[in-house]
């Protein structure tokens, strides 16, 4: 199980098991902070009584190691792991959860009470899956983990299959198979002799969202200085490294944010790192080199050629052993390997969109929204007969019409998703704008959607400003089972470990402290971001319409992969298969190829899984 996901710690692999209790732990390192022989795992407390096997990084170490003192603890090493480890054991698993900053997935065994138990960081930056196979609990990191013992009995969850193929990714609690889940962020699972998993929560969302808004009392000049100074001790903490780390750097707000304050908390130049695409409207690389010039790191860039596609999209379905339908994947790994061979540890801008409301979408559905309300419910539902029938390219012209001035791909296929919306409405409109197929029942055989939280209509009476509910549900769904997912994987698939101060929980707690005005003004997002980072960065370097990490997969698909699309998508294999329904799938192949309707998310999601099935199942 351990030599399974060597990629993740190719530095060392250690086991501890107790025969009698039915107890194994293993281990693969990652050596980042005290590279000595005492910093190895599974650890085991100085009271002989826990033994721990963890995935992560705390940034709090010191802090913790002082409260705990030295008239407890004979310090063996200076890792943080040592410290987690004898915090658990001094003040229970849950305390010191709650006062550690960092990210990780653990399992701590207790040999007193013989009770396991698994946690997961507040915002699920590392992951944790778990089953029952009988009477044996798997767990590990990546599925590979369980994959590899003996007692793995395997069956896709066709109900979570409909779920991904509207997302693009399989959301938590569910995974790819029946009976095997996620721990989902910030909870701890219980297992003691004789009882049925117990999980609770150290750190919840939904909570932090109702004490952030009883708090709001900050003014605009406050808030800016107050994030400033949080974000900036955020960034110094997680600089912490025996090892040499760097920066990915995009060029856009939340990356440049990051870079700069590395750099502002640096005494040398930090290693910054950038991908690059010859495709015109992809290319974020030329605004990554001059924010490098400006702010003055050691910079690399790598272009993506279709090429580089070409040899890495084959080995995704081993990277991500789940189904995993977010092309940007594909430059997320090639990054990794690039600043792999100069660093071990990068930092990475990821959750600045759902803390500081950045997300173009968030625009599109309060402008829909409002769209949909001036119109009578009689006339909504030909209209939105109408509006599906509106040729591609008048669409586009339709979409700049409805939102002048927006730097908008696509707008035909968004016409029609306003369609979709008209019908829907209300709720409906935001899980709409996300879904990649629209009825994924339709489409996955025998299947009845997987549901969570984008159908909770309570929602709109708990969070009534649309931007917060939209980002609040993207910071529990989006944010951990795609963008950490595909950062996690893509990192540590060439064993470097990605961090992201943003996601702070500090930083977090702060940012839903502050009023949607603070985030989005004047039709743009990161308002309060975009303060900071002018501290550092000229304006005109970073006011530029977002960009997003995206891929030019649509005409790749009619192009360099398209032999490899070809095969996967074989008709009588399909059906053969008996789990997608294998006409649907041609015909909207046939539509993408000739032209007539761009179905690139929707096909990559298929074939993601597609790769996936004839690579693991």
């Amino acid at each position: 199980m351990a030599s399974s996901i060597v990629h993740r710690g190719p530095d060392g692999t250690n086991l501890w098991c107790d025969r009698d209790a039915g107890v194994g732990l293993g281990h693969t390192r990652l050596a980042v902070v005290d590279l000595s022989a005492a910093a190895s795992q599974p650890m085991i407390s100085a009271d002989g009584r826990y033994v721990i096997t963890y995935n992560g990084e705390l940034y709090n170490t010191d802090d913790l190691r002082e409260e705990l003192g030295p008239a407890r603890v004979n310090w063996r090493s200076h890792s943080d792991t040592e410290v987690l480890l004898e915090a658990c054991a001094a003040w229970g698993i849950e305390c010191a959860l709650r006062r550690a900053n960092g990210m990780f997935a653990l399992a701590l065994w207790d040999r007193q009470t013989r009770t396991l138990c698994l946690a997961r960081d507040r915002l699920g930056i590392k992951p944790l899956y778990w089953g029952f196979f009988g009477g044996l609990l798997l767990f590990g990191s990546e599925l590979k983990s369980l994959r590899a013992h003996d007692g793995w009995r395997p069956e896709i969850d066709r109900d979570a299959l409909a779920a991904y193929m509207r997302l693009g990714y399989v959301p938590a609690p569910r995974t790819i198979y029946r009976g095997v889940s996620k721990l989902e962020p910030g909870r701890i699972l219980t297992l003691a002799p004789g009882g049925s998993p117990a999980v609770s929560a150290y750190w919840d969302m939904a909570e932090v969202e109702r004490a952030g808004r009883e708090a709001r009392a900050l003014d605009e000049g406050s808030a800016v200085e107050r994030m400033h100074a949080l974000l900036s001790d955020a960034v110094r903490r997680q600089l912490v490294s025996d090892v040499p780390l760097g920066a990915f750097l995009s060029g856009g707000v939340d990356s440049s944010t990051v870079t700069a304050l590395m750099q502002a908390n640096s005494s040398k130049p930090v290693k910054s790192f950038s991908i690059g695409f010859r495709e015109a409207g992809f290319d974020e690389a030329q605004a990554a080199k001059a924010v490098a010039r400006h702010i003055g790191t050691d910079h690399t860039d790598l272009y993506v050629e279709p090429g580089h596609a070409l040899e890495i999209v084959p080995r995704l379905a081993t990277f991500y052993d789940e189904p995993f339908g977010d092309p940007s994947q594909i430059p997320t790994y090639l990054l990794s390997e690039m600043t792999r061979g100069h660093v071990t540890v990068a930092l990475s801008g990821d959750g600045g969109d759902e803390l500081f409301g950045g997300y173009e979408r968030y625009f599109l559905a309060r402008t829909v929204s409002r769209w949909i309300d001036r119109i009578p419910q009689a006339a909504r539902a030909p209209l939105s007969c109408l509006m599906r029938a509106v040729p591609l390219r008048a669409g586009n012209a339709l979409g700049r019409l409805m939102m002048p001035g927006r730097r908008i791909s696509d707008a035909g296929e968004k016409v029609h998703r306003v369609a979709g919306m008209l019908r829907n409405g209300g709720e409906g409109i935001y899980r709409e704008i996300l879904s990649q197929w629209h009825a994924p029942e339709q489409l996955v055989l025998d299947a009845r959607e997987a549901r969570g939280p984008l159908w909770d209509a309570d929602l709109a009476r708990s969070l009534p400003d649309s931007m917060e509910r939209m980002q609040y549900l993207d910071t529990i769904t989006y944010l951990p089972d795609d963008i950490l997912t595909k950062v996690d994987r893509a990192s540590m698939a060439v064993s470097l470990e990605a961090r992201v101060p943003l996601l702070d929980h500090r930083v977090v707690e702060l940012a839903w402290q502050m009023p949607s005005k603070l985030k989005a003004r004047d039709g743009r997002g990161k308002w309060l971001l975009r303060q900071i980072l002018y501290k550092h960065v000229p304006r005109a370097l970073v006011d530029r319409p977002k960009m997003g990490f995206a891929v030019p997969i649509g005409e790749w698909l009619r192009g360099p992969l398209r032999d490899w699309a070809e095969d996967l998508l074989d008709e009588p294999r399909m059906r053969k298969d008996g789990i997608l329904r294998a006409e649907l799938v041609r015909r909207n192949w046939e539509d993408h190829l000739s032209g007539r309707r761009s179905r690139a998310y929707q096909l990559w999601d298929v074939l993601m899984f597609q790769a996936w099935q004839r690579r693991w199942a």
